[in-house]
């Protein structure tokens, strides 16, 4: 009995939440594809709709939204994106955050408290995701809260090649702004074969109702300091990390850094600091009151449009990083 064949040719569909559209834009413009058309619309009430214009049935779909202010409202979004998606009858939906919503709620500090970061993942299974991509993970052990595939992204390559082909790594300490990212900032040391040294914060005993004395350990006298962190939220713990370092002799203190959260007085405080340069990934759209003169914005878009690809052509997304 003779039969028919179906097409096996794989289809990938981008898809884009209303958060940062320029990104997935920028995405699509280095894969060579568009956008799919999407009705999304937020009601009186706040309640937000979401139609594809086409269809997307079979389909290989990735999702893209940044999660920037305000964080609920783009995530919930995102999650009807998926849903919409799973009823349409896409083959498999990857969830794509460049920045990982609830990512610093990753574990319990005290008692009666969530663990957000667990729910966020388990909200995206619930609506159908299959796999999701993140840039720099605030904890790697979000990794584990997802039950499928989770491709974890690094900004530091992106950060460190503009870094080298600007400074002289010679004379450059990478200095970790606090003893939670010690980890990151030996990676750094190892990509660019620079010194290390640490900004520990310590309360002063002789002073009631201090935040910290800021301990530089480490020779920072006469080189050019690069604070490294995953984030810059409202910028007090990085500023005050670069007056510690220019205190003890730094020449010049710079800072990257892969999300620019930016909230606040993050902007100003930016603007008043002792840094030469602030330099971030595109992660997150940049939405300051004032203008940060001193910011530098990287694409993070060549990188995940490479890392899309692999997941499409079910290549390998750890390459990127060797």
């Amino acid at each position: 009995m003779s039969g028919f064949k179906l097409p096996s040719e794989k289809n990938m569909m981008l898809f884009s939440g209303r958060a940062y559209p320029e990104l997935a834009q920028e995405i699509a413009r280095l894969m060579d594809t568009e956008l799919v058309p999407t009705r999304q619309v937020t009601y009186a009430n706040s309640e937000i709709y979401v139609q594809y214009e086409e269809s997307v049935r079979g389909s290989d779909a990735f999702v893209i939204q940044s999660h920037a202010a305000p964080v609920n409202e783009s995530l919930m979004e995102q999650l009807i994106m998926v849903d919409a998606l799973k009823r349409a009858s896409a083959k498999r939906i990857t969830v794509i955050a460049p920045f990982y919503p609830y990512a610093r709620q990753d574990k319990k500090h005290l008692g009666r408290e969530p663990i957000s970061a667990r729910l966020v993942a388990d909200l995206f299974t619930a609506a159908g995701a299959d796999r999701i991509m993140s840039i720099d993970l605030h904890a790697a052990q979000i990794q584990g809260f997802f039950d499928g595939p989770v491709d974890h992204l690094w900004g530091l390559p992106v950060l460190a090649e503009y870094v080298a082909q600007k400074y002289d790594t010679d004379e450059m300490t990478v200095v970790s702004p606090d003893a939670g990212r010690v980890r990151l900032a030996d990676m750094w040391t190892d990509r660019l074969g620079s010194r290390l040294a640490i900004i520990h914060k310590r309360r002063d005993p002789n002073v009631a109702n201090t935040v910290a004395v800021h301990e530089v350990v480490g020779d920072v006298e006469g080189r050019v300091c690069l604070l490294v962190d995953d984030m810059i939220d409202t910028a007090g713990t990085i500023c005050q990390a670069a007056d510690a370092l220019k205190q003890r002799g730094a020449k010049k203190v710079i800072a990257a850094a892969t999300h620019p959260v930016l909230s606040g007085p993050a902007a100003q405080r930016l603007n008043d600091s002792a840094f030469e340069e602030v330099i971030v990934c595109n992660t997150l759209p940049i939405c300051t009151e004032v203008p940060v003169d001193k910011l530098t914005v990287l694409s993070i878009a060549p990188m995940l449009a490479q890392a899309i690809h692999e997941v499409f052509e079910d290549g390998s997304v750890t390459k990127l990083f060797r």
